[in-house]
């Protein structure tokens, strides 16, 4: 009898160890689970919202993404509005990229509560970077609360190298309350 508890030990430690080996593996290379601090993306995403990231992701126009802060220890939420190539323009609250006029449906709420002025002051990629077109290896971000947001406007480019992953889903709290009213 000791020797078949002895095996039944064995085998719960065997499984522990491997489901925290199973569990680290996922975390440093799959996904990961990250708490939103700030404004910056509301309404889209709240201050302590828990969202899953990405890891393995191709980064694309629009994807929302986390990344190392330029020049803090934080790790920043953003919108990828640019992309390595492209040339980006903000006039009369109008996106264009390239040339063509992109919609951006995620800042209507914010738009709306507006009492007056724009959203998202007028810009050109050149006039705040120097640039005319985003570099290759670097995106182009910005949040989705243009008017209080931390983001390329004012430090610049996001290198792939700081990038930790692209936001999957909102673990926490399953619905956005303010986008569900």
């Amino acid at each position: 009898m000791k020797e078949n508890n002895k095996k039944e030990l064995v085998s719960w430690i065997k499984t522990i160890i491997f489901a925290f080996i199973l569990v680290f593996v996922c975390r440093q290379f799959l996904f990961s689970p990250i708490t939103v601090k700030g404004e910056s993306m509301s309404p889209t995403f709240e201050d302590n919202n828990k969202v899953v990231i990405s890891k393995t992701s191709t980064i694309g126009r629009f994807d929302i993404i986390v990344f190392k802060s330029p020049d803090k220890k934080d790790n920043y939420i953003k919108r990828v509005i640019g992309l390595p190539g492209d040339q980006i323009e903000v006039k009369d609250d109008v996106l264009y990229i390239n040339g063509k006029l992109y919609e951006e449906p995620y800042l209507q709420m914010k738009k709306k509560d507006l009492l007056f002025g724009q959203l998202t002051e007028d810009f050109s990629l050149e006039q705040i970077t120097g640039k005319t077109k985003v570099p290759k290896g670097y995106y182009f971000v910005m949040g989705d609360n243009r008017l209080q947001s931390y983001d390329s406007r004012i430090f610049g480019f996001i290198s792939e190298e700081a990038l930790l992953g692209e936001v999957k889903f909102r673990l926490f709290p399953l619905i956005n309350e303010k986008t569900h009213k």
